[in-house]
């Protein structure tokens, strides 16, 4: 920590700096390597409101959260997200409700907001944790909610869908990639039908949020909000390729499942710092393009599956 420390106040004067200079985060080159190397705390809600296009999407609709708020509410929405809500961080002491009630108040009225703003979602158990997040940062309720929309609208689409297509679609891509990027392990996965979904279905519903340290949680999402969805691939490459001496020592089911669990803990993963560089250096070249033709084709064969089932 006192290492990162010294990361953390360079950071933040070099960003103070570049705010000077160019007073609106716009994306450029330079922005994007700043992205890279850390957001300090006390700018991360501009910053993501304004990388993520969530800070474009509530100027041009001044009101609508509060419309939101105002509408008469489906009273099994209402139900279901008073139930999770207080499930939501029980040991973070933000959300501890004798400490902090209003953020609790704060999280209900994002998560009801949201499930009346995109009613093909609704409410789906794993926003809380994303939503919670959100509004550490933001400590404003209305931002919260148009990064919310932005990450599930246009970052993550289909992933929060009754049948979600995004999330299974992403887990066969990581399949993909695994085969090219650690062919070894991709093998071992094979003699294990349908055990991605077990070992990662957590990593990208809830977007690392409880599964890796907060501070690095938080360096992720930096990258997240600033390059999208691929993000999140390269945290789980890098995750794999980096403990694949492990993996591979694997002799059951079992085994890879607690395997999965013990490679995001420990000190690869808390030295935030190290692990942001690995992750931009250790899978290799990953563009969008990849992985939207990934999508594409794995898309198309969970769609060819329910088919022969129906």
């Amino acid at each position: 920590m006192d290492r990162y420390e010294g990361v953390l106040n360079r950071r933040s004067m070099r960003w103070s700096k570049l705010l000077q200079e160019k007073p609106h985060v716009k994306k450029d080159w330079t922005v994007k390597r700043f992205v890279r190397k850390g957001v300090p705390s006390e700018l991360r809600a501009k910053v993501w409101m304004s990388t993520s296009g969530a800070q474009e999407r509530l100027d041009s609709k001044p009101g609508y959260y509060r419309s939101l708020l105002d509408m008469q509410h489906d009273p099994r929405l209402t139900e279901t997200i008073h139930l999770d809500v207080h499930r939501t961080f029980p040991d973070n002491v933000f959300f501890q409700s004798q400490a902090e009630p209003g953020l609790l108040k704060a999280l209900h009225n994002v998560l009801l907001a949201y499930g009346h703003h995109n009613t093909d979602v609704g409410y789906c158990q794993g926003m809380n944790f994303i939503a919670g997040y959100i509004i550490i940062i933001t400590k404003e309720e209305e931002k919260a909610f148009w990064l919310m929309d932005a990450l599930l609208g246009k970052i993550l689409p289909d992933y929060y869908s009754p049948a979600m297509v995004g999330l299974r679609t992403d887990q066969e891509v990581l399949k993909e990639l695994v085969k090219t990027k650690a062919p070894a392990v991709g093998q071992l996965m094979d003699q294990y039908p349908g055990i991605w979904s077990v070992v990662v279905s957590r990593w990208f519903i809830c977007l690392y949020v409880d599964i890796l340290p907060i501070e690095t949680v938080l360096r992720i999402w930096d990258c997240l909000f600033y390059e999208g969805s691929k993000v999140l691939f390269r945290v789980a490459l890098t995750l794999i390729r980096h403990n694949q001496p492990e993996i591979l020592r694997a002799r059951s089911l079992q085994d890879v499942c607690q395997c999965f669990k013990q490679i995001t803990c420990g000190v690869f993963t808390l030295d935030c710092h190290t692990f942001m560089q690995k992750i931009f250096a250790e899978p290799g070249s990953l563009s969008m393009a990849t992985i939207d033709k990934l999508r594409d084709k794995c898309r198309q064969g969970i769609q060819e599956d329910e088919s022969r089932r129906l």
